[in-house]
């Protein structure tokens, strides 16, 4: 008589929570064999705080964004707490100012006077686009610092508006276009520098939790801004004290943020820089080292430099209009036009020691980036008193190619260069004229 043997089979799962592949962790696990075991995972606590931290980093955070994406978070975070606390205390000067509290003062004045104010930021914030908007993206790390300190100076104003009655409008009115310019600036800066940190096309996703965090900053802001302004009540020497260390801060606090950034887009700077260490050592420098060595403070904050001291890219002007030439440049233009530039779709002129470049108005972004290296190449031969469209288009034919190879494996992004729209464009050919004679 023959005695079957039954095999029992075990199963088991292990269950995972998390919204992507690197932030999943095990919840529990089951075991089936015939009976059902259930075992969770004891680190409630740990779960509960992750899915908070969810609400204020993008999804597979840390793999879905740059390094530099913490540190700028956290000083834009701080830099953001010190401006709730600061608007708190400059909202409560121009309340008292327009004649909140006040048996004198009317509603229709208080909203005239308001609607002033708000009008003027309205048109300041158009005309700042309009001159501006082209340049917010090619300079991010710069604007990003302007728009903060006009920001300042719209709130120094508000806080300025009660002690000079005559020219509360004029003031406010002044404060209101500063502030203006930084919503502008910011939100542009901003779209730039959440497509710098998006590795995974998450653009979005780190938008809404930028959100998320500039809400809790302004929260927390709000709440110590209320107690500072009950605290210094009446306290003109207290209020001024706290404003001031509060924008000394702020300031500090853009600057760091600022200094994080580690963009790997081409700009005028940042090409110049990478092009000049190029010519010298024919290697090419690394993101990092190039964000320590670029300028984030506007041009206006440095001392006037002597024309050998300024960097290369100061040298160059892309988009020359073509009827500002007199007729000897023009004419330099035809011999080097015919001579050079034959299958280029840009021509290079040299004017009192700047380099400018005139685009074809068939010319693409790969044409502008190629201009803008060969003028700055010729920019450098100009300040060491060499020949310029010959030893200039001599190194481009040899090296320009290796040099954007080289770009490229270092992380740099080759497909354009940031730059303000170029208005100015012209078309060209060339004919032989042949000479008649009787």
């Amino acid at each position: 008589m023959e005695t079957s043997k039954k095999t029992e089979q075990q199963l088991i799962i292990e269950e995972w929570n998390g919204s992507s592949s690197t932030k999943l962790f095990k919840t529990a696990t089951i075991t089936i064999s015939p009976s059902l075991q259930i075992q969770r995972s004891d680190n409630r606590f740990n779960h509960v705080w992750r899915r908070f931290l969810d609400a204020f980093v993008p999804e597979g955070f840390p793999g879905s964004v740059t390094p530099d994406y913490v540190p700028f978070q956290v000083w834009d975070s701080l830099q953001g707490l010190s401006t709730y606390v600061r608007m708190m205390l400059s909202t409560q000067a121009l309340l008292s100012a327009i004649g909140v509290g006040e048996k004198s003062a009317t509603i229709i004045g208080a909203t005239f006077q308001w609607f002033l104010r708000d009008l003027t930021g309205m048109l300041g914030g158009i005309l700042f686009t309009f001159y501006q908007g082209s340049n917010l993206d090619s300079n991010a790390k710069m604007w990003r610092l302007v728009a903060d300190l006009m920001n300042d100076l719209g709130m120094l104003m508000d806080l300025l508006s009660p002690l000079f009655p005559a020219a509360f409008i004029f003031i406010v009115c002044l404060g209101s276009l500063s502030r203006s310019f930084t919503g502008v600036a910011s939100g542009a800066t901003r779209a730039a520098l959440t497509q710098h940190f998006a590795l995974q096309n998450n653009a979005a996703d780190i938008s809404a939790k930028e959100g998320s965090q500039e809400t809790m900053a302004t929260m927390v802001g709000m709440a110590l801004g209320m107690l500072l302004a009950r605290f210094t009540t009446e306290n003109p020497l207290a209020i001024w004290f706290s404003f001031l260390s509060l924008t000394i801060f702020h300031m500090y606090a853009n600057y760091k943020a600022v200094q994080c950034l580690v963009l790997d887009s081409l700009n005028f700077e940042r090409c110049s820089i990478l092009l000049q260490h190029f010519m010298e050592t024919g290697q090419v420098l690394s993101p990092k080292q190039v964000s320590t060595m670029e300028h984030v403070l506007p041009l206006w904050t440095t001392l006037r430099l002597s024309e050998t001291a300024k960097p290369l890219h100061r040298h160059v002007k892309l988009g020359l209009r073509v009827s500002s030439l007199d007729h000897l440049e023009m004419t330099n233009l035809l011999n080097s036009a015919g001579s050079f530039y034959k299958k280029e779709k840009y021509l290079l002129v040299e004017r009192k020691g700047i380099i400018n470049v005139i685009m074809h108005k068939d010319s693409t972004v790969v044409d502008i980036l190629k201009s803008y290296i060969h003028a700055v190449v010729m920019a450098k031969f100009v300040a060491e008193k060499r020949s310029l469209h010959l030893e200039s288009q001599s190194w481009m034919e040899k090296h320009y190619d290796v040099f954007l190879q080289k770009l490229k494996l270092s992380g740099w992004k080759t497909e354009r260069l940031l730059s303000p729209s170029i208005i100015w464009k012209a078309h060209w050919h060339s004919e032989l004229l042949d000479e008649k004679t009787d």
